[in-house]
C-alpha cells in the first residue's frame, strides 16, 4: 500500500527503509526456518534471534542486505522439504530393528563348532563369513570368484550377515516393520542332536523365550512382528515327547515362537508360521557382475543329456523311490547316473554334481531323509530343470522364491507312478518340445537370483537374492497380522 501512494520517486528514497523494515520483520522467520532444518544440513550454526537484530540495527542497510543474502545462500543449500520426505519415504514401513541377543544364543554356539559332530570339525565350514573354504575350480565347473564348499545346514550365520546389510535398519524398535531374531538355532539343535537329554536340546529355546517375551520390543505385537531362522528344516524342532532319545528339540512347538515367522530350508506341511528358503548354494556372488556372467555362461552350455539322476539309494525306506529312478536312468542312453554310495569320494566334490547338472536338461529330484534337496538348488542354479515326485519337494515349499506356475521352470511325475511302473521318465520328458523345454531352462536361469545368498562381506547393487525377498515377505506378513490385530480390537471394543 505504501509503495501505490508514494509513487516512483517516493519508491526510490524509501527503499532503503523498507529494505531494513523487512529484514527485520523477515529475520525471525528466518532463523526458525534454518534452526528447524539446521538437523539435516552441516551449515554453520545460525546465531541467536537477538544477536541478529542488534547486528543490523547497528550496522544499518548494508549490514542488513548482506545477512539477507547469506540467509538465501543457507536456504538455498538446505535440502528441500520434498527431498527430506522422499529420503525418509524410501524406508517407511520396511524398516527392520535387530535384537542385540546375549551371545549365548549364537556368538558362543560357534566357538562350539568342533565338537558339533563327533566325526568331523564344522569349524571349516564358518570359514569366510559362514561360507566355508573356496571351492578348487581347477576343472572349470564353477567361475573364478563367488564359489565356495558352503555346507548344507550352514545358513544361520549367513542369514544373519546377510540381513545386517539390510538397507533399512533402524535402532528404534517403534519403527521397525519387522523384528529378526540372530539366534542358530540350527546350530544350537545339531549339538545337542546325539547324546543328549531332552532338556539340554531344550535349554536354549526355552532361555531364548525368556529373554524375548521379557522385552519391550515384543510386548507391542506378542512376538507377531518378530522373525527368527534355522539353517536345518523344521523337522529337527518339532520333538513330540520329552522322551531323551526322540530326535531333536520342541523349539517349533514352543507358544512364543508359534507367534514369530519361522524360517527353515524346509517347513513342516500342516503349520502357518513356518516358511521355507532355498537352501545354501555353493555361489555366493559379491557383485551382480557376477550373477549376469554366469547366466550368461548357463545360457551358452551344450545340455546333451537328456536327464540326471545324482544321489544314493535308501535302502532302508521302503517309500523310497530312488532305486527305481537308478533302474530308470541306468536302462537310458539319453540319462546320466551319478550313483552316490555310502563313502563315495567323487559325491563330495561339489564339481563333480555341477558339471552334470549343467549339461543336462531335466534333473531328476525325489525326496531323500525329508522332502527337500539341496540339490534342487543346486541343479537350478546350472540351468538344469527339475523334475519333482512329490509336491512338497518344492510347490508347497518356496513360495516367496520359486513361481506359482510350477509347469513353467518344473516337471512333476507322482511318486505312486513311478513306484507302480505305470510311468517311463525318458518318455515324459522326451515328449516336452524342444521349444518349450528352452523356455523352462530359460526361466530356471532367469531364476538364479532369487535362489542365490550374496557374498555377506560385500553388498550387490541392483539384484535381490534370497535374503532380500524373504525380508520383503516377512514384512507383508506383518502387515497383514497387524491389520489383523487392529481389526479384532476394534471388533471387541464395539
Amino acid at each position: 500500500m505504501v509503495l501505490e501512494r508514494t509513487g516512483a520517486n517516493g519508491g526510490k528514497r524509501l527503499f532503503p527503509r523498507l529494505l531494513f523494515l523487512s529484514a527485520l520483520s523477515a529475520t525471525p522467520w528466518l532463523l526458525i526456518f534454518c534452526l528447524h532444518f539446521s538437523v539435516f544440513d552441516s551449515a554453520p550454526p545460525v546465531s541467536s534471534p537477538h544477536h541478529s537484530l542488534v547486528a543490523v540495527v547497528s550496522d544499518g542497510v548494508e549490514d542488513a542486505q548482506r545477512f539477507l543474502l547469506e540467509q538465501e545462500e543457507q536456504l538455498r543449500r538446505l535440502p528441500s522439504s520434498r527431498d527430506v520426505t522422499s529420503t525418509a519415504d524410501d524406508c517407511e514401513g520396511r524398516y527392520v530393528y535387530i535384537h542385540d541377543l546375549p551371545p549365548r544364543f549364537n556368538d558362543d554356539i560357534l566357538r562350539n563348532c568342533r565338537k558339533w559332530y563327533q566325526w568331523i570339525d564344522m569349524c571349516v565350514y564358518l570359514r569366510n563369513g559362514g561360507l566355508g573354504e573356496k571351492v578348487d575350480n581347477s576343472d572349470g565347473a564353477f567361475a573364478d570368484e563367488g564359489w565356495y564348499a558352503t555346507d548344507h545346514f550352514g545358513l544361520d550365520v549367513i542369514f544373519h550377515s546377510r540381513v545386517k546389510q539390510y538397507d533399512c535398519l533402524t535402532d528404534d524398535s517403534s519403527r521397525a516393520a519387522a523384528v529378526f531374531v540372530p539366534f542358530y538355532a540350527g546350530f544350537d539343535v545339531v549339538q545337542h542332536l546325539w547324546g543328549s537329554n531332552a532338556s539340554v536340546k531344550d535349554a536354549a529355546s526355552l532361555e531364548l523365550v525368556d529373554w524375548l517375551t521379557r522385552r519391550p520390543e515384543w510386548r507391542a505385537m506378542g512376538g507377531r512382528d518378530h522373525f527368527v531362522l534355522s539353517g536345518r528344516t523344521a523337522w529337527d524342532h518339532q520333538r513330540q515327547t520329552d522322551t531323551d532319545s526322540e530326535w531333536g528339540n520342541k523349539f517349533l512347538r514352543l507358544p512364543a515362537v508359534q507367534n514369530m515367522t519361522v524360517l527353515f530350508v524346509e517347513k513342516t506341511p500342516w503349520t502357518e508360521h513356518d516358511f521355507a528358503v532355498p537352501y545354501p548354494t555353493y555361489f555366493h556372488p559379491a557383485k551382480d557382475a557376477e550373477i549376469f556372467q554366469w547366466q550368461q555362461r548357463m545360457r551358452r552350455m551344450k545340455r546333451e543329456w537328456l536327464f540326471t539322476f545324482a544321489g544314493g539309494t535308501r535302502p532302508g525306506d521302503p517309500n523310497s523311490i530312488r532305486h527305481h529312478l537308478v533302474r530308470q536312468c541306468g536302462a537310458s542312453t539319453f540319462c546320466n547316473l551319478i550313483q552316490c554310495r555310502k563313502g563315495e569320494k567323487k559325491c563330495l566334490i561339489p564339481s563333480t554334481f555341477m558339471r552334470v547338472f549343467q549339461g543336462t536338461r531335466f534333473c531328476l529330484q525325489p525326496p531323500g531323509d525329508t522332502y527337500t534337496r539341496r540339490s534342487a538348488f543346486d541343479a537350478m542354479l546350472a540351468g538344469c530343470v527339475p523334475v519333482f515326485f512329490h509336491p512338497a519337494s518344492a510347490y508347497t515349499q518356496y513360495k516367496w522364491h520359486l513361481p506359482d506356475d510350477h509347469d513353467t521352470y518344473s516337471v512333476f511325475i507322482a511318486e505312486e507312478d513311478i513306484r507302480s511302473g505305470n510311468v517311463s521318465i525318458e518318455e515324459t520328458l522326451r515328449k516336452i518340445p524342444n521349444d518349450v523345454a528352452e523356455k523352462m531352462t530359460e526361466t530356471v536361469i532367469s531364476l538364479v537370483p532369487r535362489l542365490l545368498y550374496a557374498d555377506p562381506r560385500s553388498k550387490l547393487e541392483t539384484v535381490k537374492d534370497a535374503v532380500d525377498l524373504t525380508v520383503e515377505a516377512v514384512i507383508e506378513r506383518v502387515k497383514k497380522l497387524r491389520k489383523e490385530m487392529h481389526g479384532a480390537g476394534a471388533v471387541s471394543s464395539t
